[in-house]
């Protein structure tokens, strides 16, 4: 459910934008995208925190540093260094004990390799429709409406294929169909600008995203620590954002160096690859992590604290 509202508010304001963007102008555009942007913040301000044992395990995780500092008085100082240390090095410490540090860091790479083909599809995929000679009603309609209303339906589908079949299962087919479908863009370079084949690719792209995406992210609910998993999950959504964020912006000189949309998307699928070596080289850990956590946070049927 959290994956079809972020989507959901990518996608529908996103079509808003493309089927006016023409009339109104993109001085227009983006006014009405401040408007959404306000009510999604009045909406946030009605969200009430989760049920946790987050205090609990954060305050033993106090007294323990402070008993660590002795018996002394509690000076400024030292209420500052004990809070330093729960909140911003523990939740890092613990990681990498829980994990080990060989590992921990093949986990960290994994995390910023696994999206980076599709990042870089992503960045240029605007642009490459209307090079190729799309229209912005026909990227609105195609791209933002239909795109949705597919993410939506194929998000429902993934999240029960990881719960059945696990989450490890769930990147390698995620992964595998995201690098496929990348070629559905490479397809469209060489045909031009078909509705048919745009209509679906957009279907193809859409299904693997979601189906990705909820692997993804219930991975990396699975790594986080109870104690300190706001923590832990923004450095590990941090470093998957990496690549969308700042590596991706180099897509666009890519491809003016390639000066060819096909050997572009050819790449962004081979991008993929080296991430599902990975997590099938890290299948015995996630095995041994599967006998320390209970059962129902192993199948993510319990509801995220984190996301």
């Amino acid at each position: 459910m959290a994956v079809i509202g972020w989507w959901t508010g990518y996608s529908l304001p996103g079509y808003v934008a493309f089927m006016n963007a023409d009339t109104i102008g993109w001085n227009g555009v983006y006014f009405g995208m401040a408007g959404f942007v306000v009510l999604l913040m009045i909406f946030t301000l009605f969200v009430g925190e989760p049920d946790t044992d987050r205090e609990k395990l954060q305050s033993e995780a106090s007294k323990r540093y402070q008993d660590m500092m002795g018996d002394g008085d509690v000076t400024p100082a030292k209420r500052f260094a004990v809070w330093f240390a729960v909140t911003i090095a523990e939740p890092f410490l613990d990681f990498f004990r829980r994990n080990g540090v060989k590992i921990a860091l093949t986990l960290l790479l994994f995390v910023f390799l696994f999206k980076i083909g599709e990042a870089f599809l992503g960045r240029m995929s605007v642009v490459f429709y209307k090079e190729i000679g799309f229209s912005n009603e026909q990227i609105g309609h195609y791209s933002k409406l239909i795109g949705w209303g597919a993410t939506v339906a194929f998000t429902l589908l993934g999240s029960i294929v990881n719960v059945r079949y696990g989450v490890v299962r769930g990147l390698l087919i995620g992964g595998t169909a995201m690098a496929a479908s990348n070629l559905m863009f490479a397809w469209i370079a060489q045909v031009g600008p078909s509705e048919d084949l745009f209509l679906a690719t957009i279907l193809v792209d859409n299904f693997t995203t979601a189906f990705s995406t909820i692997a993804f992210v219930s991975f990396l609910t699975f790594l986080t620590g109870r104690a300190f998993s706001a923590t832990q999950y923004a450095l590990l959504a941090s470093l998957g954002n990496l690549g969308r964020t700042t590596i991706a912006s180099f897509s666009g000189a890519l491809v003016d160096w390639l000066n060819d949309w096909t050997t572009f998307f050819v790449l962004t699928a081979v991008m993929v690859i080296p991430s599902l070596l990975m997590i099938v080289a890290l299948r015995g850990h996630f095995a041994k992590l599967a006998g320390e956590e209970p059962q129902e946070k192993l199948n993510t049927e319990e509801q995220p604290n984190n996301t």
